[in-house]
């Protein structure tokens, strides 16, 4: 990559998304279960330099989606286009359309993001957003669908230990719903990851990872909604093997 590209659309507020959302075992909305027991699998495979810049994504979550994804990088800018297979209510795979677009420096971004459901002859993705990098402090701001807007930023303690703390104001308008997530990452050891999140809506996440082999890591995350009327934890465990 360029030093002058500013990466990805999906780049902005990444970094933030990472510590507060990454591999807490999040169910997708279409998933397989077994009485107490929901799973997902989830593969992507990134070809890098199929042409000078131009990369290709291909990805599936099974049962829930596919998509095949083609990324050019070049200074100032970084564009994508692809198009992804998502379930819908009745059991089959509706077809959509993605853009997405990134321009500017690693200082300074704006991008936008387009999703275009053919089955519905609809949008389904209309966002857009902005980011202020610099070696120590990322902060982003992003409209998603027109209907929420989110402010985030991450803060690097220490490279070295992989020390870093976020936070995510987020506010959606259609239900005048506004809510905080705080969350912060640590390595005690050069394959094991500690991570933990607290947000207003009163759910309290943690999850500790953990390095196998070289490329093998499990993961093992809880969640307890302290608002909810039982308060019952969830547990969720999940392997990834990156090449």
């Amino acid at each position: 990559m360029s030093s002058n590209c500013p990466g990805l659309y999906f780049d902005i507020g990444k970094k933030a998304r990472d510590v507060l959302y990454k591999d807490y075992a999040q169910k997708p909305p279409t998933h397989f279960n077994y009485k107490c027991l929901d799973w997902m699998f989830d593969l992507s495979c990134k070809i890098e330099a199929v042409a000078p810049g131009l990369n290709t994504v291909v990805g599936c979550a099974i049962p829930s989606a596919a998509k095949v994804e083609l990324q050019h990088l070049r200074d100032f800018a970084g564009i994508t286009g692809g198009i992804e297979l998502k379930t819908n209510s009745f059991g089959g795979f509706d077809p959509v359309l993605n853009f997405s677009g990134a321009v500017g420096t690693t200082l300074f971004s704006v991008g936008t993001d387009v999703g275009f459901d053919i089955a519905t002859r609809a949008f389904s993705e209309l966002n857009a957003g902005l980011s202020f990098n610099s070696a120590f402090l990322i902060a982003s701001l992003n409209l998603d669908r027109l209907d929420m807007i989110k402010a985030s930023c991450h803060y690097t303690v220490s490279p070295q230990t992989n020390t870093a703390i976020a936070a995510e104001l987020k506010h959606r308008f259609s239900v005048n719903e506004t809510a905080l997530t705080i969350g912060a990452q640590h390595a005690f050891f050069p394959f094991m990851t500690v991570k933990g999140r607290i947000s207003t809506q009163g759910m309290v996440s943690a999850l500790v990872q953990q390095g196998l082999w070289d490329k093998l890591f499990l993961t093992i995350a809880g969640e307890v909604d302290f608002l909810s009327s039982g308060m019952i934890p969830k547990l969720g465990v999940s392997m990834a093997f990156r090449i």
